[in-house]
């Protein structure tokens, strides 16, 4: 008894027990969490703010609910420290990194959340990251991810809608997200897509899926059934928010949709998923969730020189990228509008007025121009000496329609190979479609804005010319004037739209 604990000793003293551990563990999180704080903070208030991403406000509490459930096996285990974990908190700091560069604010809280993940790794070792692998990745549902869903998923839902309408007989038309019955005219508003529910039920399904299920087959025909019943009844909610309104109301269709989408649909359908899975669980609540006799490794309990490692590499993305920050040049002054040949400055007033949104932009000019057919364009341009964070060439509520103005994206429209079309509309029904196309450097345009982020990230990290512009051909859709035609008149004789970019930009 007595070489057993002078051999244990050293191993329960100082930094080499679970106590020495979890200090370092706990003083590396606190340091991570103190130097990239703007983040974290940006996080919480997306999670607060927007009702996509409520749910992500339990996933804290169930990562500690499903620690909890693991502690009788982890008391019996040894933490150790573990110098390859230090390569997923480098992923996580190079991620950052990347994502600050980029001006991608998902990335950025991902990476934040690879690097509190890296922490435990590398300070608590293998071992205890292996019985702790579904709560680790369980955590990278506190990411407010999914944006990119939700376009598509409101298409969805107005088809979804369109087929049971016309299955109860009731005439309607669809253009992009919106839908016209002889009861009224109905958008499929971002909030009516169905995407929240659909993240929401990603992040419960898995949830169930480890604490109800062990055979991965069930688990994945549980996930396939709770996501396509999810997308299914949001497109029947909204169809019966229509239908109310055809055999009554437009007002007792709106409160209808209210209490149906704000109290009732994911608690209904969060029940019948489960009913009709209760049958199939296979994980008894009195299951170990690990064996710890196989996962227990030897390594070195010292967490002290790994946790300097871990300070180092963390520190080391944000320098790097406030070095390179300081190599950005200014603009020469406003876009000076170009003069285009068969087209002339215009005062002609539109349907409903219309201008972009770019935040954070050191210019925005715009002009309207007329030639002799009669077509008329809108023509703004949009430069930023530098992107950063609240001033991106591309990101959420930047571009042609601003969500929090009067018009909203209705469905892509058509474009040159090197831009962006999309279809938006205003108040009265009014349609105008807008080519973007978007510069950065001495880069070509592009319409893609993942290649601006690309470039983007490309010449912050690099120190490279950081200017970038946005320019954007509108055109108002009238009866017997095509928009497009009018766009693709005014691109012919405008000419290279590098070249105006470039002017604008002063890179040449």
């Amino acid at each position: 008894m007595i070489g057993r604990a002078l051999r244990s000793g050293p191993a329960e003293s100082g930094l080499a027990g679970w106590r020495g551990h979890l200090t370092a563990l706990a003083i590396l999180a606190f340091v991570i969490l103190a130097l990239f704080h703007r983040d974290a903070l940006g996080m919480m208030a997306i999670w607060w703010n927007a009702s996509t991403y409520g749910h992500c406000l339990f996933i804290p509490a169930l990562v500690a609910w499903l620690v909890q459930q693991r502690l009788p096996g982890l008391r019996q285990l040894r933490p150790t420290s573990w110098a390859p974990g230090l390569l997923w908190l480098g992923l996580g700091a190079f991620a950052w990194m990347l994502g600050a560069a980029a001006g991608v604010a998902v990335v950025r809280h991902g990476a934040l959340v690879l690097m509190l993940q890296g922490s435990v790794i590398a300070l608590l070792g293998p071992a205890v990251s292996r019985a702790l692998l579904f709560p680790l990745f369980y955590a990278l549902f506190m990411v407010p991810f999914g944006e990119e869903i939700v376009a598509p998923l409101q298409l969805v839902t107005a088809h979804i809608s369109m087929v049971l309408l016309g299955l109860t007989g009731v005439p309607a038309q669809m253009q992009g997200i919106f839908i016209t019955t002889p009861g009224g005219y109905f958008e499929v508003a971002e909030a009516c897509s169905g995407a929240k529910f659909v993240i929401a039920m990603t992040a419960y399904g898995l949830l169930v899926c480890n604490v109800c299920f062990t055979r991965w087959k069930r688990r994945i025909a549980f996930m396939a059934g709770a996501l396509s019943l999810s997308i299914l009844a949001n497109g029947v909610r909204a169809f019966a928010t229509i239908f109310v309104a055809e055999v009554t109301t437009i007002d007792a269709a709106a409160g209808f949709d209210h209490v149906v989408y704000g109290w009732l649909f994911f608690a209904v359908i969060m029940t019948l998923v489960m009913a009709l899975a209760w049958p199939f669980f296979d994980r008894k609540p009195g299951d170990p969730w690990f064996d710890p006799e196989l996962l227990q490794a030897k390594g070195r309990s010292g967490a002290g020189p790994i946790a300097g490692g871990a300070l180092a590499i963390i520190v080391a993305a944000p320098l790097w990228l406030a070095a390179s920050a300081a190599a950005g040049q200014s603009l020469p002054g406003a876009p000076v509008l170009p003069e285009v040949k068969g087209w002339a400055l215009s005062d002609d007033s539109p349907l409903h007025p219309w201008r972009p949104r770019f935040d954070g932009a050191d210019y925005l000019s715009m002009a309207r121009y007329r030639n002799a057919a009669g077509q008329v364009v809108d023509l703004a341009i949009a430069t930023f000496g530098r992107q950063g964070e609240g001033r991106e060439l591309v990101g959420f509520a930047q571009g042609a329609a601003d969500p929090d103005g009067d018009w909203t994206w209705s469905q892509p429209a058509p474009a040159p190979d090197n831009g962006r079309g999309e279809q938006i509309t205003g108040p009265g029904r009014v349609v105008r479609h807008v080519v973007s196309f978007y510069v950065v450097g001495n880069g070509n345009p592009t319409g893609n804005g993942h290649l601006v982020k690309l470039e983007t990230m490309k010449a912050r990290l690099l120190g490279s010319n950081q200017r970038a512009a946005a320019i954007l051909v509108s055109a108002e859709e009238r009866e017997g004037r095509s928009s497009d035609v009018a766009i693709g008149a005014f691109l012919h004789d405008l000419g290279n739209v590098k070249d105006l970019a470039d002017r604008s930009l002063g890179t040449r």
